[in-house]
């Protein structure tokens, strides 16, 4: 987004990049020849403009730019606020109306966040997403767009834009005529609907497609399609069910980052679904976890991998090592498991109450040396069944206290250790990698 600050024949463009902090500025100056806002005016000290160089808002009287040398920049300071704020109240869900598909959901979505529903077919997530865009009724509670109860508000007056796994692109028009429909079914006038079609294809780099049918487009192209439809008539909520699902791994982990980039750009907010963990990760501010209608964790990405709640938090997000035991004692936010081989560890305590709780222990594979180290608390022997070369690293499945799938990520670097198949070695990690969790199976 540019803001143009304008004084005679002179044009100050203050770029604002959408940060964490809504800082970041840089500035410099430019020439213009004519301006064109939709309505004429001696002087316009202000306006927005998009990638493509058409304008989006206007303003006759603001102040003068605020040094960009800062991230003050007071109250008289004109931000483009975009995006919408979602609440689940005691929202729940029933197809039947005796099997709830959605407990009991309570969720905040703040403006401008990408926020992620995660979790295995089944586990209520897309459920969640069909309710926001009034596909679905919820059977009991209420969802809040923008502070509005929605409940009884049909999805075409909702203003939600939405991309589906399909792509549900109409095979038989153009392009442009696809991003158009959205804007002829809210009787947009034909100057403003070819406007905020230039605007879109721009946005998503396909300015020179808006001829073509979607027969003629790749899947990523085609997708790249659905999202400027989704964009088109500038929602503040963007809903997307599993976008990137019929796309192949390298398509869809650069769409990935293209949606991102989108994402930040624009500063709209976003309420993705998928069950790829990798994607959650990758794109999003914060993952909520969705497990048998009931949302298990809801964190920003690092906090889910590093700080998992539960042990299906743990199983769910990467891969994990599980080691079941008994607590025997407990000293602060560490306790000592026994494992049923008789093997001792101590463990992060995170979901354990007292001495005597059965618990199962979760470890990332990286946490793991191979090389016995001292500093660490937890020292153990493991027997090497399989190595698998993966370029940067070498995956070793190993056989540890009684567990024959424990997995051990060995970096492929100059001077590491020699490991060979059914040899015995030593191995170690620290008592904060490994967290005390709920037993499972």
């Amino acid at each position: 987004m540019l803001w143009i600050s304008i004084s005679t024949a002179k044009v100050q463009i203050i770029k604002h990049h959408f940060g964490a902090d809504r800082g970041m500025y840089a500035a410099g100056e430019y020439a213009v020849s004519k301006l064109e806002v939709g309505r004429s005016s001696d002087r316009i000290n202000m306006f927005a403009v998009g990638a493509g160089g058409q304008v989006l808002f206007a303003r006759q009287s603001v102040p003068e730019p605020p040094d960009c040398n800062t991230t003050n920049f007071g109250d008289d300071w004109m931000t483009l606020q975009r995006g919408a704020s979602v609440v689940f109240d005691k929202v729940q869900k029933s197809y039947d109306g005796e099997v709830l598909v959605v407990k009991n959901l309570n969720l905040d979505i703040k403006k401008g966040e990408f926020l992620t529903m995660l979790g295995p077919s089944g586990s209520g997530k897309t459920t969640c997403l069909m309710m926001l865009a009034g596909f679905e009724p919820a059977s009991h509670g209420e969802i809040y767009l923008n502070e509005k109860p929605i409940n009884n508000v049909p999805p075409h007056k909702r203003g939600v834009g939405m991309v589906f796994q399909n792509y549900a692109l109409f095979p038989h028009m153009t392009v442009a005529e696809n991003l158009a429909f959205p804007l002829q079914v809210r009787k947009m006038s034909k100057a403003e609907q070819e406007e905020k079609v230039k605007r879109a294809l721009e946005m998503v780099e396909m300015p020179q497609f808006g001829s073509r049918r979607p027969a003629q487009l790749s899947g990523g192209q085609q997708q790249r399609v659905a999202v400027a439809r989704a964009l088109v008539f500038d929602p503040d909520l963007i809903l997307m069910d599993e976008p990137l699902g019929a796309l192949d791994k390298q398509l869809r982990e650069q769409m990935q980052y293209e949606i991102k980039h989108i994402h930040e750009n624009l500063g709209v907010t976003v309420v993705y679904v998928t069950h790829d963990q990798t994607e959650a990760l990758t794109m999003s501010d914060r993952v909520a976890v969705f497990n048998d209608g009931v949302i298990q964790q809801l964190s920003s990405p690092d906090e889910l991998y590093e700080a998992p709640k539960n042990s299906f938090v743990a199983q769910f997000i990467g891969e994990n090592n599980k080691l079941n035991g008994t607590v025997t004692a407990i000293n602060g936010n560490i306790c000592d498991v026994r494992l049923a081989d008789g093997t001792m560890l101590k463990a992060d305590r995170v979901n354990v109450s007292a001495v005597g709780d059965a618990t199962t222990i979760s470890l990332r594979p990286e946490r793991i040396e191979t090389v016995v180290n001292d500093a660490m608390e937890n020292k153990i022997t493991g027997h090497i069944e399989e190595l698998i070369y993966l370029g940067d690293h070498i995956r070793v499945r190993m056989r540890v206290a009684g567990n024959p799938e424990f997995i051990v990520k060995v970096r492929n670097r100059a001077g590491e250790q020699k490991l060979a198949r059914g040899q015995e070695i030593q191995i170690s990690w620290f008592a904060d990698d490994c967290k005390a969790l709920d037993p499972v199976g």
